[in-house]
């Protein structure tokens, strides 16, 4: 019955005459599902919050922006880069930690038709020198931290004609951001025609396994990412209100104006796409937490008196906060949303949620699946389904199509696993520079995402593993995720990964890093017990390390499961698992 309610309501939206309607149309020579009323250009969003001037949109420490002040410091710095030469099509690059100005260069990049290349600033030199020369930069953007890394490569690219560092002060062969920024006051942005397949950035793959790969976004992809999320906040809007009837529900603290806070890096496409894009499109504020390693108590205290309607981060993030001593001393009944992906949320992460914030539209958390060459969001669980089933990531948002493809290379039927492919208008046109790649990975329209998953016979997804991940043992495929479900649910277990490593008979054994529980006396073999009363025995790990510190980490928020492979037993601590940089 909730289904069909679903179901039901989802037509009333995207059907003839909707609010979202959509309509099939063709591009690139081939039929897709796109919203019949759209924004032509990410200018739009600017355009529209002209109309809030005195809302507040950034807030960092001291630091506080209306919308009025934005649009100001975009306009001068749009400008600014005109005047540096800075054409439509032309890259610039970001290379800081969040910050107000962050955004800022990229709203002025995007605003003028040339293309935003966010870079993750945890990077070294070599791998910036990389992806400077691989997008050929004409001018890069970067905190003052950035730029001693960065520093000693910029003389060996060549297309990098402007750097320019966040503040009032020049370091090196870098001028100071500010007077660009604040320079030109009443600047308008510039006058260019923008059409909505144009690239507004390339943001590169985590790089975890080889070089990193720039996907390209356009402003079609990143406009339609923005509504299906919009879509998809309708449906759980609904659902609540049913659910609302009960007058027993906690509701929500009333709030002036959406707020998110911003843990995630605006490098990764969560950070922009779901996060930010969202933020200036509703007249939205968004909070960013200072530089650093992620203070729970902070976070909460900051949700607090900043009215915070929507965390997004990663399960970890979610986990900490729970498990924090100051967890109930503050007053987060603002939250109205609550959402995770980049990892499976342990089930009974998805319970605690659902029952200490029960007021969340929908009716409790939930779980996102996306990638970078998909614009953010592929599939969503919330609210009571993503209860009812916890293990799946849901199902497949407004205007994307997914299909499982088995081994002999046609769709597998319901129930059976297979790598997962998506088509939609916020599939990425394809990598920078990467003519075979592109072959490959968006083949016929399809992109193939190289994880692997499952639909059931309701029509959730479900994500099985990373097809790169998967162990073969003695010829039995393994998936990482089953036995990372299973550990996850001991309760002295804060957080683990599973790994093949190397063997000399069995091609590869079953390897577990265990995060414990402070206090806990949780050993290697009570680990192989509890996993031995679930699992098949050629799944029991054969080795357990243990660990208090937590996993490493990529900035969005996928376990560095390279640094965790090697000898039986070598567990690289990484400072930065769960910093906010």
């Amino acid at each position: 019955m909730q289904q069909k309610q679903q179901t039901d309501h989802l037509a009333e939206l995207i059907g003839p005459g909707g609010r979202f309607e959509v309509v099939a149309t063709k591009i690139g020579g081939r039929s897709l599902h796109v919203y019949k009323d759209r924004p032509p250009s990410l200018r739009t969003y600017l355009e529209a919050a002209a109309r809030r001037p005195e809302r507040t949109h950034l807030v960092q420490g001291d630091v506080r922006y209306t919308f009025a002040e934005t649009l100001a410091r975009i306009g001068s710095l749009a400008a600014s880069l005109a005047e540096l030469g800075v054409v439509k099509g032309d890259r610039v690059a970001l290379l800081a930690a969040n910050a107000p100005d962050w955004m800022i260069g990229y709203w002025a990049t995007v605003s003028m038709g040339a293309i935003a290349v966010p870079l993750n600033a945890w990077w070294k030199a070599e791998e910036l020198e990389f992806v400077l020369q691989d997008c050929g930069a004409k001018v890069l953007f970067c905190d003052p931290r950035r730029y001693q890394t960065v520093e000693p490569v910029l003389d060996r690219l060549a297309a990098l004609e402007h750097v320019a560092v966040f503040g009032e002060d020049a370091a090196g062969r870098a001028q100071a951001f500010e007077p660009l920024a604040s320079g030109r006051a009443e600047a308008a942005l510039p006058d260019v025609a923008i059409d909505e397949d144009d690239p507004s950035a390339i943001i590169y793959t985590s790089g975890t396994t080889g070089r990193p790969k720039g996907a390209i976004q356009t402003h079609r992809i990143t406009i339609a990412n923005f509504m299906n999320m919009k879509v998809a906040a309708h449906l759980g809007a609904k659902r609540s209100a049913e659910s609302g009837k009960d007058p027993d529900r906690p509701k929500p603290r009333p709030t002036e104006q959406n707020c998110w806070l911003a843990i995630v890096p605006f490098f990764h496409v969560t950070g922009l796409n779901s996060i930010a894009i969202p933020a200036m499109a509703t007249g939205g504020k968004i909070v960013i937490l200072p530089p650093g390693r992620f203070d729970p108590e902070l976070a909460m205290r900051t949700m607090a008196a900043e009215e915070v309607t929507t965390l997004a981060g990663v399960p970890t993030i979610m986990t900490r906060l729970l498990e924090s001593p100051a967890f109930g001393s503050h007053d987060m009944r603002s939250l109205k949303t609550i959402s995770y992906g980049g990892a499976p949320p342990p089930s009974h992460l998805v319970a605690r949620l659902a029952e200490h914030f029960p007021w969340l539209v929908g009716g409790g958390p939930s779980t996102v699946y996306g990638l970078t060459e998909a614009a953010a969001v592929v599939a969503t669980n919330t609210g009571a389904d993503h209860r009812r089933k916890p293990e799946s990531c849901g199902h497949p948002v407004a205007t994307v199509e997914v299909k499982i493809m088995g081994s002999d290379g046609r769709e597998a039927p319901v129930g059976e696993r297979g790598e997962i492919l998506a088509k939609g208008p916020t599939i990425s046109p394809g990598y920078w520079n990467r003519p075979e790649d592109n072959a490959k990975t968006f083949a016929d329209g399809w992109f193939h995402t190289g994880d692997i998953g499952k639909v059931d016979e309701e029509g959730f997804l479900y994500i099985l593993d990373r097809a790169k991940d998967m162990i073969i043992r003695g010829g039995e495929n393994i998936y990482c995720i089953e036995i990372e479900d299973v550990i996850d649910q001991h309760p002295d277990v804060v957080e683990c990964a599973v790994v093949g490593v190397s063997h000399e008979d069995w091609g590869e054994e079953v390897k577990a890093v265990v995060v414990v529980r402070e206090g806990s006396a949780l050993d290697e073999q009570a680990v192989k017990d509890h996993c031995s009363e679930r699992l098949a025995n050629y799944k029991v790990p054969t080795y357990v390390d243990l660990a208090t510190e937590p996993l490493p980490r990529n900035p969005a928020g996928k376990v560095l499961k390279q640094a965790l492979r090697g000898s039986e037993h070598t567990f690289v601590e990484d400072a930065t698992s769960d910093s906010t940089l």
